[in-house]
């Protein structure tokens, strides 16, 4: 499984971005960058990521950091998932 095509397919998706996603590099800036990523897609996205990957999030976890780009989103799935 490639972990980034898997995010972006679930950014794509939870954030209505009709395609958008697939255009971002890593150094993509997310949060405060995407008008759609608000607290409510953080949520959204975050339980998504967690049914798609099988892992949880415990909210200790959770800051801006991890969404400020695309490579810190996909280093926090690849670090939630073992790797």
């Amino acid at each position: 499984m490639d972990i980034t095509s898997e995010v972006v397919s679930v950014l794509d998706e939870v954030l209505s971005l009709n395609g958008r996603a697939r255009t971002f590099s890593l150094d993509t800036p997310l949060l405060g960058a995407l008008p759609e990523l608000d607290s409510m897609a953080v949520v959204a996205l975050i339980t998504n990521l967690e049914e798609r990957f099988g892992f949880c999030v415990d909210d200790d976890e959770m800051d801006g950091s991890v969404f400020a780009s695309l490579a810190s989103l996909v280093d926090f799935v690849t670090r939630k998932m073992g790797g």
